[in-house]
C-alpha cells in the first residue's frame, strides 16, 4: 500500500490543558512528536503518500511536519474546518487525496509496534481492523473476532471480544456513498458486519492508547529513548 491516512483532527479534550496550545498528535515523546512515530513506521512500510486530517490548531501540523520529505514521504493535509468531522466524515473528506486503492488508517493518539507492512494489501471486505486485547479502560471490547471476521455481540462460539486498536486497512467504498458532513465510522462497521464484509486480526504486541496526561506519562515511562 502506498497511501495512508492519519487521523489527527480531534480537540483532545481529555488531554487538556496540554492540548490548549499543542495538538495532541504533536505532543512530545522523548524529543519527538507522537505523530512522527506513525510517519516513520509508515515510511518504513513503503507508504509514500500520507494524508493528515486536521482541525484544532491545524496550522501547527505543517509548521512542524512540513511536506514529509525528511522521511521520504509526501504529506498532504485535509483541513476539516474549526469543527472536526469525526472518523467517517474525516475519511470521506480526505478521499480525494488518497487515491483509488485500499489505504491504511491510523489514529494519531496511539502508540504501537504494529508492522504496517504486514497488514493485508487487499482487505477481505470493505475494511480490515487490527484488534487488541481489552485494556483496563475498555474491558468489554468492541467486536468479536473469529476466523478473520468481526461480529457484533459475542459472535460464534469460538469468537473472542476484543478492542479496536485504531489501525486498519480500508476500501474507499466504506464511506464514499455517504453524504459529506460529520459522522462516525461505527454505523459503517455495523453495516459491514451484517453483510459479512468486515475483517480483522488480533495483535498481541505493544499497544497503548494516548488519550490523557496520565497515559502520556505512562508511555514516556515505558518507551525507550
Amino acid at each position: 500500500m502506498r497511501h495512508a491516512l492519519i487521523l489527527a483532527a480531534g480537540r483532545g479534550e481529555r488531554m487538556r490543558p496540554l492540548t490548549d496550545s499543542t495538538p495532541k498528535p504533536l505532543l512530545d515523546v522523548h524529543g519527538k512528536p507522537l505523530i512522527v512515530h506513525h510517519i516513520e513506521k509508515l515510511a518504513a512500510a513503503d507508504v509514500r503518500y500520507i494524508v493528515i486530517n486536521t482541525s484544532h490548531l491545524a496550522t501547527r501540523f505543517p509548521e512542524v511536519l512540513g511536506d514529509g520529505s525528511r522521511w521520504g514521504v509526501r504529506i498532504r493535509y485535509s483541513y476539516e474546518g474549526p469543527t472536526p468531522l469525526e472518523t467517517g466524515g474525516g475519511m470521506l473528506a480526505a478521499l480525494p487525496l488518497l487515491g483509488p486503492e485500499p489505504f491504511i488508517v491510523v489514529s494519531a493518539d496511539i502508540w504501537s509496534d504494529i508492522d504496517y507492512a504486514a497488514l493485508p494489501r487487499e482487505p477481505d471486505g470493505v475494511a480490515h481492523l487490527v484488534m487488541v486485547p481489552n485494556p483496563d479502560f475498555h474491558p468489554v471490547g468492541d467486536f468479536a473476532l473469529a476466523g478473520g471476521r468481526l461480529f457484533e455481540g459475542d459472535g460464534p462460539a469460538a469468537a473472542e471480544r476484543l478492542t479496536f486498536g485504531n489501525v486498519g486497512v480500508y476500501r474507499r467504498e466504506i464511506v464514499e456513498s455517504e453524504a459529506p458532513g460529520c459522522f462516525k465510522l461505527l454505523p459503517m462497521y455495523r453495516k459491514a458486519i451484517a453483510e459479512g464484509r468486515l475483517g480483522g486480526e488480533r495483535f498481541d504486541g505493544f499497544w497503548r492508547n494516548v488519550g490523557t496526561p496520565a497515559q502520556l506519562d505512562e508511555l514516556r515511562g515505558v518507551v525507550a529513548r
